[in-house]
Order: C-alpha cells, then structure tokens, then sequence
C-alpha cells in the first residue's frame, strides 16, 4: 500500500509547497543539515592536516550526515505508519513538502524583480546575496538579473524535481537524503583553499545524485518552453549544444535551456570570495536581458515542475499497476 500511494502524497506536497511555500516558523530539515554541518566542519577540518586526512574527514562527515538525514525520518515515518496509515501519510506530506521550494524560489526572484524595477540595485544586491553564493557587490543591473535567472535554472532541479523524483524513489526519507547532500555540497562543496579537499567528497556525491534528475529536469524545461510560449525550439539547439559549458556536470543542463527559452546568454565569469572565477557562457544573446526575465524564468521552472510530476506519478502508477498484476492484487493494495 504504502508504494502507490507515493503519489497522492508528492501531489498533496506540491499543492502545500504551492500555496504556503517554505514554513519560516515549522523547523525545517535543511536548516537542522545546515546547523549539523556547520559542526562537524569545525570539529574536522582541523588547520595542519594533510591534504587525504581533509579528504577523508570529509568523506567522513558527508555519508553519515546523509545517513542521518535518511534514518531520522524513516524511524519517524515506521513510527507513524505502526500507530495509523493516516498518520504516514500526515508524517510523509509534511516531511516532502518541507523539501520542496517552488514557490519560495519563484518568490524570492519576484521579490528581486520588484527591487529592480524600483531602481533600487543596492537593496537588490542583498536581496540576491541571500540566495547565491558570487559576491554580489559590484553586480549591474543585468549582471543581478543573470544571477537570478541561473539560479532559478539551476534550483529548478535541486529545490523541486531531484527532490521530487526521490521521494517517488523512495518516500520522504530518500527525499530527505538526498537535500542533505544537496546541503553538504552548498556549504562544502568549493574549489578553494578552505574546502579543495575537505569537501571533495561532498561535490562529487551531490554530481552523482544529480546526474539523472538534471537531465530529466532538461527535458521537462523544454516542454515546458513550449507550453509557456518561449522559444522551445532554441532551449532544445542551446541545451544540446551548451550543456557541458560547466565545471559540474550538471548545473549546466537546466541553464542551457533557461537560455535557450529566453534567448539570451547566462553564466560567464563571476567573482567568489573576492576572486573571479572564469567560467564559458551559454546560450546566445538574441537580445538584452531584462528583468522580466526573472518572471519568465519562474514560470518556466513552475511548468517543467508541474510536467515532472505529472510524468513521476504516470510512471509511478504504471509500475504499481504492471506489480499489482503481476501479484494479482489490486492497484492500491501495494
């Protein structure tokens, strides 16, 4: 029973997410990851160890926060489902909906994009400085614009379908883990001196978890392109042609089709901790870049988000459905 109904439960998540968004006041799961890491950073990544000590520690640190974020909610959800299944699903509904961020992501981006159209760069500096991790400071107008629209790009697939598609996998738990490693890469995961090698580990498990939720994230931007009358057709030619532009693996999948729909060209060079970091462009400058594509790029995200979880609870229902013949019970008895 409790894998059929996976479904109702991840649409009754997103239609939460949909009408409240991220509880500010409810203890939410990323923040308790985030304090977590925090710790155990200060506590292993002592200055004077070698380069595979820092590794190790790392390593370390990055599977048993990812155990613990699985094994919390999973005990809770055993507990939950021993004394009622409607309490499961209580537990479940409020746990995936804790992991999903579309409309706190398309929130964030308007409320930048009123900023902007207020002429006031330097409040919509701090306003971006709270959701990416460039240093904002010296940002322009259009630079503060690009910003956000990669970043609702690229959280399309981490805040809302990655989390989508393993909580089908795998019901919130799975869900849960797959945030924290998320966390751990957010926190850890960077390229300079301070986390070259402590959060090594950490970056490349967040590429391994995000390999196939990217690309099928891709697909549905594309689609969703289409639906919400942007140029599908050059999101397909800029994602096939740009989607390796990127030192991950991944964040380029879904920002080549951003700017394939939108028709103008993102990432490019960006300072961080106060160095610059080099980085290719994607997609082509057909035109300017203006702050109305911040909105655009929001409905973009909600469209693909939508279609993920369409074709996730089609293909949900489908497996149930050939097990359930298979078993020769009925369809929501497994």
């Amino acid at each position: 029973m409790i894998y059929v109904y996976t479904v109702p439960i991840l649409l009754l998540a997103f239609a939460v997410d949909a009408a409240l968004g991220d509880p500010q006041r409810f203890p939410h799961p990323v923040r308790f990851f985030g304090w977590m890491i925090g710790k155990g950073t200060k506590r292993l990544r002592a200055q004077g160890l070698p380069d595979s000590a820092l590794f190790w520690r790392g390593a370390f640190m990055s599977v048993a926060m990812v155990l613990i974020a699985w094994a919390i909610p999973a005990a809770l959800c055993m507990l939950c489902a021993s004394v009622h299944v409607w309490l499961w699903a209580c537990a479940e509904i409020t746990l995936c909906w804790t992991v999903l961020a579309a409309k706190s992501l398309k929130a964030e981006g308007e409320k930048i994009y009123h900023t902007l159209k207020s002429g006031d760069l330097a409040r919509a500096r701090e306003q971006l400085s709270m959701i990416v991790g460039r240093d904002t400071r010296e940002l322009t107008e259009p630079g503060i614009i690009r910003a956000v629209v990669e970043t609702i790009a690229e959280n399309t697939s981490d805040g809302v379908t990655a989390p989508m598609l393993y909580a089908c996998l795998g019901g919130a738990p799975l869900a849960l883990a797959y945030k924290a490693v998320n966390t751990l890469d957010s926190m850890i995961g960077y390229k300079n001196d301070e986390y070259l090698y402590f959060g090594r580990f950490a970056a490349k498990m967040d590429d391994v978890w995000n390999y196939i939720p990217a690309r099928l994230t891709a697909v549905c931007m594309v689609l969703a392109a289409y639906l919400t009358r942007l140029n599908g057709k050059n999101a397909w030619h800029i994602y096939l042609r740009d989607r390796k532009k990127h030192a991950s693996p991944n964040s380029a999948q879904t920002e080549a089709v951003c700017a394939g729909a939108l028709g103008v060209a993102l990432a490019g060079d960006a300072s961080y901790f106060g160095k610059t970091v080099r980085k290719p462009g994607i997609g082509d400058a057909l035109r300017e870049i203006e702050p109305e594509d911040i909105l655009r790029a929001g409905r973009l995200m909600l469209a693909a988000s939508i279609i993920m979880l369409a074709g996730l609870s089609a293909a949900k229902l489908a497996v149930c459905y050939l097990i359930s013949a298979h078993l020769g019970g009925g369809l929501w008895s497994i």
